[in-house]
Formats: C-alpha cells, sequence, structure tokens
C-alpha cells in the first residue's frame, strides 16, 4: 500500500470516528484521483454543452462527505462510491437534458475546461444506467465492475484493488457485463447474467 493510500485510509477512518478535520485534509489527497475519475466519465464524441469536470468532481465530493453515516471503509471504497456518485449525477444531467429537449426550459451556462459530454448522448446513458440498474439486480459486483472500469476509467488492476478480487475476476465480470449490457441495451432478452 502507497504512502498516500494508507493516509487516505487513516483519515477516513479519522473522519468515520468524528474528526471533521480530517475532511479538509482529505479533499486535496484524493482530488486529482477524483479529476481522473470525472475525465473518465467522458465520452468519445464532439464535445457539446455539458458538465465541466471540475464541477462533476465538486459535486461528487460534496455528495461523499454528505453522505449520512461516513460509510466509506478505506481509498478504494471512497473511489468505488466515488465512481458511482460521479455516474448518479451525469445521468441525473442526461435526464434533465433529455427533458429540456422535449419542451422544458434550456438554460446554458459557459464553461471553458474539459467536459463531459451529456446532451448529444443523454438517451445512450440513460438506457445504460437502466441496463446497469438491471445488473445491480443480478449481480452486484459485476456492475461495480463496469461502473469501476466505465464511470470511473479504472485499470483492471485498479478495479481489482478496489474491489479486493483478482485481476482475472475484473476481466471475466467485465467481458460478461459488457455482453449483457449490449444484449439489454440492444433490445435482446436478457433475462440473467
Amino acid at each position: 500500500m502507497s504512502e498516500s493510500t494508507g493516509e487516505v485510509t487513516r483519515l477516513l477512518e479519522d473522519w468515520r470516528a468524528g474528526d471533521e478535520d480530517a475532511v479538509n485534509v482529505l479533499f486535496p489527497l484524493v482530488y486529482r484521483e477524483l479529476r481522473r475519475l470525472a475525465r473518465g466519465q467522458r465520452f468519445r464524441h464532439p464535445r457539446q454543452e455539458s458538465l465541466a469536470t471540475t464541477a462533476l468532481v465538486h459535486e461528487a465530493y460534496l455528495k461523499l462527505v454528505g453522505a449520512e453515516g461516513r460509510p466509506y471503509e478505506n481509498r478504494g471504497h471512497f473511489m468505488a462510491i466515488a465512481a458511482k456518485a460521479m455516474r448518479q449525477i451525469l445521468v441525473d444531467q442526461a435526464r434533465k437534458r433529455s427533458s429540456q429537449k422535449r419542451g422544458g426550459r434550456l438554460h446554458h451556462a459557459e464553461l471553458d475546461e474539459e467536459r463531459v459530454p451529456v446532451s448529444q448522448r443523454a438517451e445512450e446513458l440513460i438506457s445504460l444506467d437502466e441496463a446497469l440498474t438491471k445488473l445491480e439486480t443480478l449481480d452486484p459486483r459485476m456492475s461495480r465492475v463496469v461502473e469501476l472500469r466505465f464511470f470511473g476509467g479504472l485499470s483492471v488492476e485498479e478495479a481489482a484493488e478496489s474491489l479486493e478480487v483478482s485481476p482475472a475476476t475484473i476481466k471475466r465480470e467485465w467481458r460478461k457485463a459488457r455482453a449483457f449490457l449490449h444484449r439489454y441495451v440492444s433490445g435482446e432478452a436478457a433475462p440473467g447474467v
């Protein structure tokens, strides 16, 4: 375990135990990794109006530190929940954009940094979220593998560390999950994983 990883885990433990100052020290330590997670949320399509990387990081961080009970066991667990929070934020943004296309009022904010394209792929993101929610009911760990790899941008090794399984398990579940999600999104019958 690296010194930084150990420090993040220690700060999470201190914070969980009631040390409110620990959260102020935690943010600078996890900020770079949260930005990497947020950039992993980007889709490879032309940039459109969307949520900026920094805004996504800050929104996710606020959601994480505001969580009741401070459930984070260690750095890996914190980052896994961060990936899930970013997924929820982006899906909410996609739903908002989708409803605006159907007559809602459009509020446009110009942001000058890397963007996480949402508007052009809103419907795809919503379909993917529905498929991932279904997968979560069938196989929760496989769903977390998708969150970490697709939404979080983690490598096989990083996802394995976060979920405390072998890289071979991550590779196998990633293949199965992608096949399930493809069948589900394409409308093919997908009763099980």
